[in-house]
């Protein structure tokens, strides 16, 4: 049985880039600097906050994603963060800040699906009860916008999980929920 150490030594030696939260009850200070020497990108002893925990995760999802300059290019869809401008053929649509945030967000993750509770952490920073439908509001906000006199439709509820944007060209699979 490995202890939490000798893994994030054993996946930094493999150069996996992911990024190392240790979740722990070894509160002195030396076990702290033994984790993140090994490679732990960021160290929280138990009992903890859960909101300390979304914090520290939400800083860790920061510090990862390094956004690439200019454009975001999806199929037909071209969309610029600086601006909030979403090209679709030719047509120009504006997105609110949030409505850009979150349209960002399912470019980035483009193919897979992205749960209600991240997108809650990542748009919305714990500022609401997950039990509202203001996710489902601003989803039904973006496809009204993205997707009208569209065929193809960009945004694709997966049940009970998330959303994710189909791949282009692909049928869309979509199921309203």
């Amino acid at each position: 049985s490995r202890d939490g150490i000798e893994l994030c030594r054993e996946i930094r030696a493999r150069g996996i880039p992911s990024k190392v939260l240790m979740l722990t009850a070894r509160d002195s200070v030396e076990n702290k600097i033994e984790g993140l020497d090994a490679g732990a990108d960021d160290y929280l002893v138990k009992p903890f906050s859960f909101r300390e925990l979304l914090a520290r995760l939400r800083a860790l999802t920061r510090r990862t994603e390094v956004a690439e300059p200019g454009p975001l290019v999806y199929g037909d869809v071209t969309y610029e963060p600086e601006s909030r401008e979403v090209r679709r053929r030719g047509d120009v649509i504006r997105l609110t800040a949030r409505e850009g945030s979150l349209f960002e967000l399912l470019l980035r993750r483009r193919g897979k699906v992205v749960s209600r509770s991240e997108i809650q952490a990542r748009i919305w920073e714990d500022s609401f009860d997950l039990s509202t439908n203001i996710i489902d509001v601003y989803i039904n906000a973006l496809r009204r916008k993205l997707d009208a006199g569209e065929k193809e439709k960009l945004i694709q509820t997966v049940r009970g999980v998330g959303y994710r944007l189909g791949e282009p060209g692909e049928p869309s699979r979509e199921s309203e929920g």
